[in-house]
């Protein structure tokens, strides 16, 4: 329990920006702690958007609401999964040979790719946050408690990926976390989502739409980089969020229209 109560400390300094001044010990029990955290962040990160929400709908315009959400989502993580976005976008669109590829994620400046991958990414889930949370007559609830598993669920796909697919060298954070975790963990990381979905039915369809989703990435990051490492987890979680969005903007229209 002590292990599972630091690695839930650990996960939050690890994924969000929120302030956690407190130091625990890097060792196997609290790193399993953290990896089974995952999906608990992920409500928690959903949460706290979903409650500045509620907290500006009623007097701020719709378009400026949608960029307050955003920008809480982005300050929340820091940017970390961003950055993961943006090195792997450089990656894959430079065409290179395979290492040349690792070399390009390694390096800290950006490109072309990167800067168009991240203003086309931002503005898609801008939007899709609006058509979701505002522009919509669907019920309100139902969609903030929908939109509650979009980061969950992003990130157990992290997890998953760490859990089935080999990382690109034996070192580095991916490496590490992966030595640590086991199936059980998964099955217990999984847990939260299961029990939200068990009292809000209607959110089967997104947990298929994300089925459908870690079999596309990881397919595409073995097909493109042979293995797996810290950036791309931190790709999978934004990619994650976007098609969690577009699932559930989809699933507003077709239950208004």
């Amino acid at each position: 329990m002590k292990g599972f109560g630091y690695g839930l400390v650990l996960a939050l300094q690890f994924l969000t920006r929120l302030p956690m001044p407190v130091t625990v010990p890097w060792e196997k029990s609290v790193l399993k702690g953290a990896l089974k955290s995952f999906c608990l962040i992920g409500f928690l990160i959903g949460f706290l958007v979903i409650a500045v929400f509620s907290l500006v709908d009623t007097w701020l315009p719709g378009w400026f609401a949608a960029l307050v959400l955003l920008s809480i989502w982005v300050v929340l993580t820091g940017g970390l999964h961003l950055d993961g976005l943006m090195d792997v976008a450089d990656a894959a669109g430079s065409h290179a040979p395979l290492e040349k590829k690792w070399e390009i994620m390694k390096d800290p400046h950006i490109g072309s790719f990167a800067m168009l991958t991240l203003i086309f990414h931002l503005l898609w889930k801008l939007a899709l946050i609006y058509g979701v949370l505002i522009d919509t007559a669907f019920d309100f609830q139902l969609a903030a408690g929908l939109f509650l598993l979009i980061p969950a669920c992003s990130r157990f796909v992290a997890i998953l990926l760490l859990r089935t697919t080999r990382t690109a060298k034996q070192e580095g954070l991916a490496f590490t976390w992966q030595q640590h975790l086991t199936t059980g963990d998964i099955v217990v990381g999984f847990l939260p989502i299961f029990v939200f979905v068990g009292f809000l039915p209607a959110a089967w369809f997104l947990l298929v739409g994300y089925a459908i989703f870690f079999i596309f990435i990881r397919r595409w990051y073995l097909n493109k980089f042979k293995g797996l490492n810290g950036d791309m987890l931190g790709a999978a979680i934004e990619g994650g969020e976007l098609w969690g969005l577009l699932i559930l903007y989809i699933y507003t229209l077709s239950a208004t229209g």
